[in-house]
C-alpha cells in the first residue's frame, strides 16, 4: 500500500486492511490492485450508479454472492434513512418495514434472467451472448461491470466486457495470476497469486469480501 493511498484511508478501512493482510499474508503484494478496486467502487456508488457482476460457475456463485453482500447489512448496520423511516410509518405495512428494511448499494449479478437465456440460445446461434445482450439493455455510462473468471478467459464475460466498454463503464477483472484475456482487457485487474480454479476461487472470496467490507465501511461507521 503506497503512501499516498494509506492517507486518504480513514482508520476503519485502515483496520479492515490490517485484519485483511494478517490472515492473507500471501495476498499482500496485490494489495494496491484491490485498493484501486475499492476506490472505482466507491466512486460507482458515490456517483448514484450501479455495479453488475458475471461470472461462471463457481465464478457466478461468487457474483450472486458479491450483490448479496452488498444489498443487505454485511459487518455493520445500515439503517434505512430516517426520513424515509418515518414515511414508512404512515403507510401500509409501514411500522414493520421501518424497523427491519436497510440501506445498501445497488449490484446486479448478470444471468439471472432464464427466459431471456433461453431465448437467445434457442434464436441466436451466437454463443456466450446472454451477460453482453443483458448488459447492453440495462448498463449506463459510469456504471462498473466486475468480470469474474479464474482462467481470465471467459468469452462470455469477455463479451459482456466489450460492451460494458461501448457504454462507457468501468470494467474490473478479477481473475488467477495470469490474468488471460480479462487482464488485457479490464481497466483494473486484481490476480490472485494461484492458477488451480479451486485456489483461485478461496482468494477471490476473502477478496470480495474485504471489498464489500471497505464499501460498507465507507458508509456506515460503527458507533463507538
Amino acid at each position: 500500500m503506497n503512501l499516498k493511498t494509506n492517507q486518504l484511508l480513514d482508520n476503519d478501512i485502515k483496520e479492515l486492511i490490517t485484519e485483511f493482510n494478517d490472515r492473507n499474508p500471501s495476498l499482500i503484494p496485490i494489495l494496491d490492485d484491490i485498493l484501486a478496486v475499492y476506490q472505482a467502487l466507491v466512486h460507482c456508488y458515490e456517483a448514484d450508479r450501479v455495479l453488475y457482476i458475471c461470472g461462471n460457475g463457481g465464478s457466478y456463485a461468487d457474483s450472486i454472492h458479491i450483490a448479496g453482500e452488498l444489498m443487505k447489512s454485511f459487518a455493520r448496520k445500515r439503517p434505512v434513512p430516517e426520513i424515509e423511516q418515518q414515511i414508512l410509518k404512515k403507510m401500509p405495512l409501514g411500522e414493520e418495514l421501518s424497523r427491519s428494511l436497510e440501506a445498501g448499494f445497488r449490484a446486479i449479478p448478470l444471468g439471472l434472467n432464464i427466459s431471456l437465456t433461453s431465448a437467445l440460445e434457442n434464436d441466436i446461434s451466437q454463443r456466450y451472448l446472454t451477460f453482453a445482450q443483458e448488459l447492453y439493455i440495462l448498463g449506463r455510462k459510469g456504471d462498473v461491470l466486475m468480470g469474474i473468471s479464474t482462467s481470465g478467459n471467459a468469452k462470455n464475460v469477455a463479451m459482456a466486457m466489450t460492451v460494458a466498454k461501448l457504454k462507457e463503464m468501468t470494467t474490473i477483472g478479477l481473475t488467477g495470476m495470469n490474468g488471460g484475456t480479462l487482464a488485457k482487457m479490464a481497466d483494473l485487474t486484481i490476480k490472485v497469486p494461484a492458477s488451480q480454479t479451486p485456489f483461485v476461487q478461496e482468494f477471490h472470496l476473502a477478496i470480495y469480501h474485504l471489498l464489500c467490507a471497505m464499501v460498507e465501511a465507507n458508509w456506515y461507521k460503527i458507533k463507538k
